[in-house]
């Protein structure tokens, strides 16, 4: 189990319940009953993940508009460079990528789950 500031929670909570259109799609129509189990908006280590299996240790980050900004580029990259050095791969879609490719994102999550199942046995 990973370890989470604890002053994360509430703001997880309130992101749970206000989900984007993109997280909601790919929330209810895949990983809600996927066999895998995933957690919304879980807080690991110092951030909040948008989607995470604890099984797979596999994150999924949905990334609006903001996200092809300089500065939120450095932190992505510092962000998932530190959770991959705790064993947490990082996979990242659009939320385009959610409205034009919705079963090609999950198709690319089960190949990556069952890659991450495979390697951690």
């Amino acid at each position: 189990m990973h370890h989470y500031r604890e002053d994360l929670l509430p703001k997880a909570r309130s992101l749970r319940r206000n989900m984007t259109r993109e997280e909601r799609h790919l929330w209810y129509d895949f990983l809600c009953t996927y066999p895998v189990r995933f957690r919304r908006q879980k807080p690991v280590m110092d951030y909040i993940l948008d989607f995470y299996s604890p099984a797979t240790r596999l994150g999924i980050e949905l990334d609006g508009s903001q996200h092809v900004e300089e500065k939120q580029i450095t932190y992505d990259m510092e962000r998932t460079h530190l959770l991959s050095k705790e064993g947490i791969f990082l996979l990242r879609f659009t939320n385009r990528d959610i409205w034009e490719n919705f079963r090609g994102v999950c198709e690319r999550i089960d190949q990556v789950v069952k890659q991450r199942m495979a390697e951690l046995r």
